[in-house]
């Protein structure tokens, strides 16, 4: 359980995901941009301040190249119930999320998104590479490499130190 899985692709760029409205969305076009993955949940107890400090960063550093990618999952505990497309209004309603909101996924089992059993591969935690719970963050390099992986507790401005220093890197 939870044992790491070998993956083909070397980067988040070489993935196509779907936007909340089922589109494909390929990740290259954030090449060159410090990215923030996150899977989200609107019924979550971090969801407030979550929600909130990723929208402050992003306000903050989105003209420095940052972008947050967000990634709702009810795989924990039900707590992202509705559709990919109420999870995003949720999120620019209650949140003023201007970052992308991409559609449901899992992140978890066999059937979790390929872009997740790679960023799961690429930071495994000493407890295996399972996600635990909802808002786990994988902040990536302008390049596309996972530079570090922080759990649910790990809050979003406590990490603001390494995506300055991310975005400071050429």
């Amino acid at each position: 359980m939870g044992a790491s899985v070998s993956v083909p692709e070397r980067s988040v760029h070489q993935f196509t995901v779907k936007d909340s409205s089922g589109k494909d969305v390929n990740l290259s076009i954030f090449q060159g941009k410090v990215l923030l993955l996150v899977n989200v949940a609107s019924k979550c107890g971090f969801t407030e301040s979550n929600y909130t400090q990723l929208t402050e960063l992003y306000r903050k550093y989105k003209d420095q190249g940052f972008e947050i990618l967000a990634f709702p999952c009810n795989q924990f505990l039900y707590q992202e119930p509705g559709t990919s497309q109420e999870a995003h209004e949720f999120a620019c309603t209650r949140f003023q999320a201007e970052y992308p909101v991409f559609q449901k996924i899992r992140v978890n089992g066999q059937n979790a998104a390929p872009l997740y059993k790679f960023l799961k591969a690429s930071k495994p935690t000493f407890l295996g590479s399972r996600i635990k719970w909802n808002f786990t963050k994988f902040l990536v390099s302008k390049d596309g490499i996972v530079i570090d992986r922080y759990g649910t507790l790990v809050t979003p401005l406590s990490i603001e130190k390494d995506i300055k220093k991310a975005l400071e890197e050429a």
